[in-house]
């Protein structure tokens, strides 16, 4: 049935649409016994409210954006999760987009979640972003971010995310007591704030243990399998070869021992991995590094969420302060 609207309302009972409006929202203007009768009417006709206008008068529309980089990667699969479950305790609706580590995608995303209206937005920045001044559009329109995991390296923003450098101080202090002495690191992007973590973490580790920093023995890639593949050739063909290689993630672990496996490396056991994540596929791999840096998924989404809801209720006019939120990350043993 075509659902009626207010005006058709007033003209079957000879009223005026002002007065249907009062009625439908019990005002006290209006009597007990018209209400009943102009509601008893609209139940007839199939009224229903049109909930999209109604949110736009109140200024919010109870709908949060996230974009995540890969719904795929099981960490950021399980941070959505937590997410949605909070968001539905508080009666809000999750917008949410796949940027698939792609730039130019992320900025039409971020477009298209201000054209929504989402009252605020979540988000872990692509692996291949570099320019951030789409979001400097938010702002504009008094639409809180917070970012989670990816932080971009800008200033003033609200963040969440795992304290990458004091989890490879801990990758390499491991990998030490197990009697390595040359390390290498696959890592991430230049652009991933998180990847200069990650060796900033690496070089302290091997300073503390006065041992000599080698360069030559980090090897930036784009994660993929391919990349991945290239940054292991580049390792092993270091006059240094190393004994351990640390990796950017799980799955960077998983493209690495595959061709290792290949190459008849890990049956010997002269050649061992750890990663980061500590993702449940690790538990199905046949070869699988020997430890993993839990970064908590679910304790960060938890904590971006929080804080976005904390910025949706600051009225108008508070002073600006930055969240910026460090989770405490775990090595966790494999063996």
């Amino acid at each position: 049935m075509k659902t009626a609207t207010i005006k058709e309302i007033a003209k079957a009972l000879s009223v005026s649409p002002s007065t249907v409006s009062r009625a439908l929202h019990d005002h006290p203007s209006i009597s007990i016994a018209t209400r009943a009768r102009i509601k008893q009417i609209a139940k007839e006709l199939n009224y229903e409210p049109n909930e999209r206008a109604i949110l736009f008068q109140k200024g919010k529309t109870y709908t949060i954006g996230v974009i995540l980089p890969e719904l795929a990667e099981t960490f950021f699969s399980t941070a959505l999760s937590t997410i949605e479950d909070l968001a539905y305790k508080k009666n809000y609706t999750i917008l949410l987009a796949q940027s698939h580590d792609d730039e130019e995608r992320e900025k039409l995303l971020v477009e298209k979640m201000k054209n929504h209206r989402v009252d605020g937005l979540i988000i872990s920045v692509g692996k291949t972003t570099t320019d951030f001044s789409h979001f400097d559009l938010l702002k504009r329109y008094e639409i809180p971010v917070v970012f989670f995991d990816r932080i971009p390296p800008i200033e003033n923003i609200h963040s969440v995310s795992c304290n990458i450098e004091s989890g490879s101080m801990k990758v390499v202090d491991y990998l030490l007591k197990r009697g390595h002495r040359s390390i290498g690191l696959i890592n991430g992007p230049h652009s991933l704030l998180a990847s200069g973590q990650r060796k900033e973490g690496y070089i302290k580790a091997l300073q503390k243990n006065r041992l000599k920093f080698d360069p030559s023995l980090i090897v930036n890639c784009d994660l993929t399998e391919d990349g991945t593949r290239m940054a292991l050739d580049t390792l092993l063909s270091n006059t240094r070869r190393p004994t351990a290689i640390v990796t950017f993630n799980d799955y960077v672990s998983t493209f690495a021992i595959k061709y290792a496996k290949k190459l008849d490396l890990t049956e010997k056991g002269n050649l061992e991995f750890v990663s980061y994540a500590n993702t449940p596929m690790i538990n199905f791999m046949e070869n699988k590094p020997v430890a993993s840096i839990e970064q908590f998924p679910k304790v960060q989404a938890q904590r971006a969420i929080d804080i976005l809801f904390d910025l949706l209720n600051q009225k108008q006019g508070t002073d600006q302060f930055f969240y910026k939120i460090v989770v405490d990350s775990e090595l966790v043993e494999n063996i």
